[in-house]
């Protein structure tokens, strides 16, 4: 009977494969060159063919001129004999390479189970609620120790106990002040005017376009200037908390500091919580006095309203208690901002994809906080008339 021959290619660094059909009525499989992984898997469905149409009563291997191989070869090798098992034609491996017998003997000594490639359709749903209430009850257990030793490391800086760098500490508060005004003042900014435009669009029916003062005034001073600020800053301060403590994390720089028995809850997170402390008063002052600009930008080019006439009615309406109820509460969520930072960092793990969730996470666990609070401050200040 004529060769059935397949070849890829004649050069040796190729894998070259062919079957022959011996007197004997065996089959001849010839394996010749080299086999990789990177040249991909070749499959046996030549040799099927060639089993379908000649029965055979054997299967036989050439190797004289194969060169490198690797597991590859012993794949085509093994989906061979599980043909040769199908047909009922006895695999003789007596010309393979002794490596190669070796391995097909391991990898046919144990037979897989029949459910070994079954897919894994999950746990069942109590066991999913199970997990997942306990994995909410440790990532709230280290939230509550974090915000514990937290605490103590501010009282020891308090008292001037804490060990950090001044240094560190005034290139945080440069950081998350002076570096952070220019966008605090284009979102604030636009957030004034767009408030302005809302409101005029109600009032000019009335023809009490007046009030657009007092309405961009009280909004932003009471709540929404904190509020923009706050999630400015959880997007722009709370990331990079996050992720420069994932990456020290990474670097083993943290394990450096408990090395050198130096706290890194006290060199590390008490400066940033007191640089964000600090600045967050001030940014929503600031953010307070942009939104008022943009509603007057709206009352002087778009209602007719003068400079002095939108002044007049913004100081009327907004009083020093909403002032100081605004600075209240961008107090508090910079104090949020910094915690959820820091503790997403420094519960980050130790690789690069690890330090992108943790930076993820400290933004939108900032965010969630500050709305949370925000709520809690409307429904306090409501209850006490403020």
């Amino acid at each position: 009977m004529a060769a059935m021959l397949a070849r890829m290619s004649s050069q040796s660094t190729t894998p070259v494969y062919g079957l022959d059909r011996r007197v004997d009525e065996s089959i001849v499989v010839r394996l010749g060159g080299s086999w990789a992984l990177a040249q991909g898997l070749r499959g046996a469905d030549l040799l099927e063919t060639a089993l379908v149409d000649e029965r055979p009563v054997a299967i036989r291997f050439d190797t004289d001129d194969l060169g490198d191989w690797d597991s590859s070869l012993l794949t085509h090798l093994v989906a061979v004999s599980a043909l040769g098992k199908e047909y009922g034609v006895d695999v003789d491996t007596s010309g393979l390479p002794l490596g190669l017998q070796r391995l097909l003997s391991l990898s046919q000594a144990v037979p897989a189970r029949p459910d070994a490639r079954t897919a894994t359709t999950g746990s069942d749903f109590i066991d999913r609620v199970g997990e997942t209430a306990l994995q909410t009850h440790r990532v709230a257990w280290e939230g509550v120790d974090f915000v514990g030793d937290l605490t103590i490391a501010l009282g020891r800086a308090l008292l001037g106990r804490a060990r950090f760098r001044g240094s560190d500490l005034a290139l945080l508060v440069e950081q998350n002040g002076f570096e952070a005004l220019p966008i605090v003042t284009l979102v604030t900014f636009l957030l004034g005017l767009i408030l302005a435009f809302v409101g005029a669009v109600q009032l000019q029916t009335f023809g009490a376009t007046i009030y657009v003062a007092d309405l961009v005034g009280v909004a932003m001073v009471r709540d929404m200037g904190a509020l923009i600020t706050g999630i400015v800053m959880a997007g722009r301060s709370g990331a990079a908390f996050a992720a420069q403590l994932g990456s020290m994390k990474v670097t083993q720089e943290t394990d450096a500091l408990t090395t050198m028995a130096i706290s890194p809850m006290e060199f590390l997170v008490v400066p940033r919580v007191l640089a964000l402390c600090l600045m967050m008063p001030l940014l929503t002052l600031y953010g307070d006095a942009m939104g008022v600009l943009g509603g007057g930008f709206v009352g002087l080019t778009m209602l007719d309203l003068s400079a002095m006439e939108y002044l007049r009615q913004t100081s009327t309406a907004v009083s020093l208690t909403d002032v100081a109820g605004g600075v209240l509460k961008g107090t508090v969520y910079g104090i949020l901002i910094a915690i959820s930072g820091c503790l997403r960092g420094m519960q980050s793990g130790k690789s690069s994809s690890a330090v992108g969730d943790a930076a993820t996470s400290a933004v939108v666990t900032g965010i969630v906080s500050i709305i949370i609070a925000c709520g809690m401050f409307a429904f306090v200040f409501y209850t006490l008339g403020i």
